[in-house]
């Protein structure tokens, strides 16, 4: 598509901003795979006195993505991004954070089973020039797993100009596996983001009303930070674990002759068996790892279609409107495998047992209710009662409060989390603390792709969906958990709550 007829389509669809069409878009050029994809260091951590130790820096950096322009970013260990943390189950766990900013920051461990004192959530927060320190045993299966900000109305903003990262949960029973897990080898973290860039090179954030309420989508993908990527298979097989780290778009994954790939994770752990797939939908802050075969020799692209027409997490009404964007396509990385490629095992038929939370009985059922302000002041989502207090997006009829608990769990408890949806755009949910399984999406049985360990559960318009999750440890009446739109948008204009576990 020309220059010409994408600032058409992006007159039609609304992309536009304060009245005015975007005036430079590198989402405009072809995208071959002109740049090698980076990978993110890997950090294991030094071990000392009992304890594996590791040490962050949340700094301002220089990033050239565009020839000849440096954009200003933040990064964790570097310019852009933050290196892969790779953690064990069982293991001690110190980190140690700097904050090298001019401004208050956190870093939240997102999805793993931790204290609350040490969930770097809004209210763990690192002044400018200041640390903090996170202590915690490593109580996780073996998946994929992030970092980010959460500092209270600027998760957003600081996400999108780097402070992100990944986290890669190893146990015994995955290292049993014969599965490709050569870090940087055949083991590939692909961290997927869509961006939007000033003429300088700057990024531009969010800058009109339509970009907190659709949520800010970018016309250019980076992955890993590397803009135009391309990536040389050395093995026959390749695990890719895939996560969407964008602060509102969807991605459907999906390669472009159409092959099958192999799921073999959810967000917080294997499902039972590996599961052919073609496709793959994941909503900001999901992840999954899959397994893909090149023995074909054949290049490839991983690409971004765009969101089927049935799917349920199409947007409604105006909404639809405002989100033309997620209906694009992305070209997200070239694939070129080498003529000589290393022998790669078969996958195992069995990954793991994936047990039910249900079992051991449940306690209580909590439900949510998911709204919005609309045109002219309209509040959807309102039958769960309460009383907006500011933004445009609330749980519960409240927006997000620092000084108010919402919610008060015992400890050692299992509950029914219903979340519905009364809004006209989906809504992935996030709940700290760990990992839930997806009980009923609708009144049925989750779909065979949900059925592992989640820690963010896409909730479409009008959906009510139940997740089950236990509340074993971590009792603190007085440090909240939080729960949370991952549309980071969303989340920094009222659609959080908090939670003690007690």
């Amino acid at each position: 598509m020309g220059g010409i007829e994408r600032r058409r389509l992006l007159q039609a669809t609304g992309l536009t901003l304060g009245g005015l069409v975007m005036p430079w878009s590198w989402g405009q050029q072809q995208q071959t795979g002109s740049t090698a994809l980076k990978i993110p260091p890997l950090l294991a951590g030094d071990r000392r006195e009992g304890e594996q130790r590791y040490s962050l820096r949340i700094q301002t950096g220089q990033s050239r993505f565009l020839s000849g322009l440096d954009t200003p970013t933040l990064g964790i260990n570097g310019d852009y991004l933050g290196p892969t943390l790779r953690l064990r189950d069982g293991d001690d766990a110190v980190i140690d954070v700097d904050n090298g900013l001019s401004e208050p920051t956190t870093l939240h461990w997102h999805g793993l089973h931790v204290p609350a004192h040490a969930d770097g959530g809004p209210h763990q927060v690192v002044q400018p020039g200041g640390s903090w320190q996170a202590r915690f045993r490593v109580q996780q299966q073996a998946g994929t797993y992030w970092y980010h900000s959460h500092q209270i109305h600027r998760t957003g903003e600081q996400v999108y100009r780097g402070l992100a990262g990944l986290i890669v949960v190893d146990d015994d029973a995955s290292e049993r596996l014969a599965l490709p897990s050569d870090y940087g080898v055949d083991d590939i973290p692909l961290i997927v983001q869509d961006r939007r860039f000033n003429e300088d090179g700057s990024f531009r954030y969010v800058s009109s009303h339509r970009d907190i309420m659709a949520g800010l989508m970018g016309d250019t993908i980076l992955v890993n930070g590397t803009l135009d990527p391309y990536f040389e298979p050395t093995t026959e097989k390749v695990r890719f674990r895939l996560h969407n780290a964008a602060n509102a778009r969807t991605f459907t994954f999906a390669f472009s002759d159409g092959r099958d790939f192999q799921q073999l994770s959810c967000d917080g752990g294997f499902l039972a068996q590996p599961l052919p797939r073609t496709e793959m939908e994941l909503a900001p802050g999901e992840r999954c790892e899959i397994v893909v075969d090149f023995s074909d020799r054949s290049p490839v692209s991983l690409l971004s279609l765009p969101m089927a027409a049935n799917s349920p997490n199409q947007s409604r009404g105006m909404m639809r409107r405002m989100l033309a964007a997620n209906e694009e396509r992305f070209h997200v990385l070239a694939i070129r495998p080498q003529s000589n490629l290393g022998r790669s095992e078969p996958l195992p038929p069995i990954l793991t047992e994936v047990g039910s939370f249900e079992s051991a009985g449940i306690d209580r059922l909590r439900r949510f209710e998911l709204g919005m302000v609309m045109g002219m002041g309209r509040m959807m989502g309102r039958r769960g009662g309460g009383q907006s207090t500011a933004g445009n997006f609330f749980i519960n009829g409240n927006a997000m409060a620092m000084d108010r608990i919402d919610e008060r769990v015992p400890v050692g408890s299992t509950e029914i989390w219903e979340i519905h949806n009364d809004t006209m755009m989906m809504h992935p949910f996030h709940i700290h603390h760990g990992q839930f399984q997806v009980y009923r999406r609708n009144g049925q049985p989750p779909t065979p792709h949900e059925r592992a360990y989640k820690d963010t559960v896409k909730v479409g318009p009008g959906e009510t969906v139940q997740v089950l999750m236990e509340f074993q440890h971590f009792a603190d009446p007085e440090l909240p958990y939080m729960y949370h739109c991952h549309i980071l948008e969303h989340e920094d204009d009222g659609m959080m709550g908090q939670f003690v576990v007690e």
